[in-house]
C-alpha cells in the first residue's frame, strides 16, 4: 500500500508516519510539502493507494487541490485531513469527492478506523456531523423521521442504491455513468430520485442520511 501525505507542517507528516505504519506492515508514506512537490509524485508512483490532503496549503487553496485530483486521478482515493473542522467545509469536501474528512484533533485510534473504513469501501464522516444536532434542518429528515425510515422501504430501486453506493465512495456522473454502463442524463435522474427519497437537497447530505440509517448499500466495483 502506498500512501501520500501532502502537508507543509513537518511533525504533523512525522506524526502521521507512526499512525500510517500501524495500518499495514508494507505500507509505503510518501510525503509533501505543497501541491508544487506533490504534483510529480503523483505522476511518478502510478500505484498510488491513497492521498492524505491538508486544505491550508501554502501553495494552492485545498479545495482546488481535491478538485484537480478527483478528476485527474478518480482511481486515487482522497481523505481531507485538516485544522478545519466547520461543518460547511467538511460538506464542501465530500461534495468535491473526498472519501473522508479527519480533523486534525481526532484521536490516533479514530484516525486509524477512519482510514481502515475509506479501505473497505466506506466512507468516513465526522462523528460531530453525523450527530442529532448536526441533521439536516426542515424540510429534511428530522430525528423521528429518521427511526420512521429505518423500517421502511425507502422506495429505491436497486439501480438507484448501486448509484447511490457509488456517490458513497466520491465517483461523479461521468464515473458512475461508465461503471454502470449508463447514460450520464440517466444518473442525473436516478440521483434526483434518491435525493427525493431520502428527503435531501445534495449529494453530500445523501450520502450522511445514508450512513445515519444504517443502509447497506451494495457492493460495486471501486477501480
Amino acid at each position: 500500500m502506498k500512501i501520500l501525505v501532502i502537508d507543509d507542517h513537518v511533525l504533523i507528516r512525522e506524526a502521521l508516519r507512526g499512525v500510517l505504519a500501524e495500518l499495514k506492515d508494507a505500507v509505503s508514506v510518501l510525503e509533501a510539502c505543497d501541491y508544487h512537490q506533490a504534483k510529480p509524485l503523483i505522476e511518478q508512483h502510478a500505484d498510488l493507494n491513497l492521498v492524505l490532503l491538508d486544505l491550508n496549503l501554502p501553495d494552492r487553496d485545498g479545495f482546488s487541490v481535491l478538485t484537480e485530483l478527483r478528476e485527474r486521478y478518480p482511481a486515487i482515493s482522497v481523505v481531507v485531513l485538516s485544522a478545519l473542522q466547520d461543518r460547511a467545509s467538511v460538506t464542501r469536501a465530500l461534495d468535491l469527492g473526498a472519501l473522508g474528512f479527519i480533523p486534525k484533533t481526532t484521536e490516533r485510534e479514530i484516525i486509524l478506523g477512519a482510514l481502515r473504513l475509506v479501505f473497505s469501501g466506506g466512507v468516513y464522516i465526522p462523528a460531530e456531523i453525523l450527530s442529532r444536532e448536526e441533521l439536516p434542518s426542515t424540510p429534511n429528515p428530522s430525528a423521528d423521521d429518521l427511526t420512521q425510515l429505518r423500517s421502511i422501504d425507502l422506495g429505491l430501486t436497486t439501480r438507484q442504491t448501486e448509484v447511490l453506493a457509488l456517490m458513497a465512495l466520491g465517483r461523479t456522473n461521468k464515473a458512475i455513468s461508465r461503471t454502470l454502463n449508463m447514460a450520464e442524463p440517466t444518473v442525473k435522474n436516478h440521483i434526483t430520485a434518491i435525493l427525493k427519497a431520502l428527503k435531501v437537497s445534495n449529494r453530500t447530505e445523501a450520502v450522511i442520511t445514508a450512513s445515519k440509517l444504517g443502509l447497506k448499500l451494495p457492493p460495486v466495483d471501486k477501480s
